[in-house]
This record gives C-alpha cells, structure tokens and sequence, in this order.
C-alpha cells in the first residue's frame, strides 16, 4: 500500500519538479601544478615543504572558489596561476630563471575548451603576469601567439603596466646562473625541477580551459621558446575531450606534442568506447567511474611515456568533462594540487603521495 501511495504521488508531481529532483548536482573540477623534476626528499626541509604546500594550497583555493561560485573555467585557471606567477617559489613570473645573458624571459598560454580559443605569449620582460596577457592576446588580437618586443607592445597598447626587470629576480635563480657558467653546466645540473606552472578547470557549465606560465630553463640563449606557449604542446583544452597543462623538458614536450596528443587520444577513446560500453563493464565492485579513471590514466601516462622514450622528463595535469582530475609524471616529484565539487582538496610533492580520489560521483 506505502508504495501504491509512492507511485500515486510521484505520478501527480508536476514533471519540472521531478525533473528538478533527478539532476545531479553540477560538478566542478581543478587540478594545478608548479614543476616536476627530480625531487629530493631528504633535501626537502619541513619549512621549504611546508612553504610549498602552503603556496599550492593557496593557489588551489582561489581557483576552487571561483568554481565553486559559478564562476567560469577561463576565471578559474588565471586565478590559480596568478599567484604562482607572484611566488618566487616557482619559475614564472617573480622567481623566473635567468638566461644566458642575464635577463628574466617569461612565457605563457591560455586556451578555452568552449571554443578553442586561445593566446601566448613569448620572450616578454616586463610583464608581471603574463598569464593575463596571453587571455588578452586571446580576446583583444586576431592571433594566437605573440612574441618579445611585439608582444610588450601589445601589452603597452592594452594599458599592461610596465613591470621593471628587478622585480623578477631572485639571488637563487642568479646563483644557479653563476654556478652554470662558472662550472659549464647543463640547464639539467642546475635546474632540479622544472618550475613551470599551470592549472586546468571544468566548470559547472561543463567548459573547460588550460594555462601554463614560466620562465624556460636556466642560461637559454637565441631567443629560445620551451613547451609552455605553444597551443598543443604545453596547454590545450577541448570540452570534447580535456583540459591539459604540461611541465617538463620543453624540446621533447614540443615534439612529441603532449597536450595535443593527450586530448586526440582521449576523443579517440570516447569514439571507440562511449559511455554506453563502458556501462556494461561497469560492476558494484568495479563503478563506471573507476573504470573511466584508469582509461583516462593511461592515455596520459602513454603520452608521458613517449616523452621518456625519446629521452625527456616532466609531467601533465589533466581534468575531463566527467570532472576527473589527473596527474601523470615521470620524474620522482611534481609540485601539484586537485579539488573538486565532491570534497577533494589535497597538494602533494612526491610521487605516490595522492591521498584522495579525483574521480567525482555521478
């Protein structure tokens, strides 16, 4: 009879009100990162791990807070990178390396999954954030990429505050330049993680976007440009498949295309396996979204393992549509923080030291 009821009183329930009561939540995911390379635990202090955990945390929660107010994917990843391009803790920004004839050249990209668009920047000297400047580059120009004298004088035109050269250094990044130089060692011996930063969002709205901002690799010369401003190589995002941020040794981030590579074989995946196959693997023990993270972990860690097998190192964060927020690395730390809708909220350094899930319910 309770259940007769039951069935009665859904059937005279207005159908926007049952409609209301069926959808889920909407989610929201993040993950960030600011460098991987190799990490050595013992040499790590528990005040310098405790200072960039407490700089991740920081810039995982103004990115999180955008989210969780509704705020757009594009709001979120600038919010979350601002404040590593303002800690010297990290290679972007303040706390940029040095190149080989002294100065700070900054580097930085910014792509929207909605519809592709996206803007870079490269060699620029006098921008504080040059994250903000690749969006403006994004929205405000026809191009995608600008570089060097050009792109300051974008930035000039854009009403970009001119930020001088001393504002970026650090005696730390000078030191490692000296030290380069005085011993002739590679950017490798002096650069123990690479400290690039990014950060990639799914919003509510389903969108996703990507950004990546740094300083390029210690003692460069001619001019050189790295994985971080290239659409495809070091940021890319396609609400059909992923956001991606890399990190690493640019040159083989560049050739073997990663953030593009990850996203194509991840539309490959969902064209040969969508949901509804997926569906009939799925199991009480094994849930669909247990399944749809090991997928999407090994198509990222078959890209990173491209990367090896020509020789180079680093890592990517990666977030999907379905709200899954991952990392993939091939070097014994990376610098990195996730938060979703469903109460995930952690920063690691070294690697298997992930303590939750990324995978949302739905």
């Amino acid at each position: 009879m309770k259940n007769l009821i039951t069935l009665i009183a859904l059937a005279l329930m207005p159908a926007a009100a049952l409609a209301e009561e069926a959808a889920p939540p909407p989610k929201w995911s993040i993950a960030i990162h600011g460098g991987a390379g190799t990490l050595n635990r013992d040499a790590m202090t528990p005040e310098k791990r405790a200072e960039y955990e407490a700089a991740l945390q920081n810039a995982l929660d103004a990115g999180a807070k955008v989210l969780a107010e509704g705020g757009s994917a594009m709001d979120a990843i600038k919010a979350a990178i601002i404040p590593m391009e303002d800690s010297p803790l990290f290679n972007a920004g303040k706390g940029a390396v040095f190149t080989w004839d002294g100065t700070n050249e900054l580097d930085s990209s910014i792509m929207d999954g909605r519809d592709r668009s996206a803007g870079a920047v490269a060699g620029v000297k006098t921008v504080k954030n040059p994250i903000l400047l690749a969006d403006t580059v994004r929205t405000q120009s026809e191009h995608v990429m600008l570089m060097g004298a050009g792109a300051e004088a974008f930035a000039a035109e854009k009403s970009f505050a001119v930020t001088p050269p001393e504002y970026f250094a650090t005696p730390g990044r000078r030191e490692a330049l000296e030290r380069m130089k005085a011993e002739q060692l590679s950017a490798l011996d002096v650069d123990l993680k690479f400290g690039t930063v990014g950060a990639v969002a799914l919003d509510q709205s389903g969108n996703l976007a990507a950004g990546t901002s740094t300083g390029g690799m210690t003692g460069k010369r001619w001019g050189r440009v790295g994985d971080a401003p290239v659409i495809g190589a070091g940021t890319y995002a396609d609400n059909r498949a992923c956001a991606v941020s890399a990190t690493g040794w640019g040159e083989y981030f560049l050739r073997v295309g990663v953030a593009h590579e990850i996203c194509a074989r991840l539309r490959f995946l969902m064209y040969v396996a969508p949901k509804e196959k997926l569906n009939e693997l799925a199991s009480e023990e094994r849930p669909m979204k247990l399944i749809e993270e090991e997928l999407f972990q090994g198509v990222a860690d078959g890209v990173m393992a491209d990367v090896a097998e020509l020789g180079g190192d680093g890592g990517v964060i990666l977030v999907t549509p379905e709200g899954h927020a991952i990392f993939s690395f091939n070097t014994s730390g990376m610098y990195r923080g996730r938060a979703t809708s469903d109460g995930v909220n952690e920063v690691a350094i070294f690697g298997g030291e992930d303590k939750a899930s990324a995978t949302p319910d739905h």
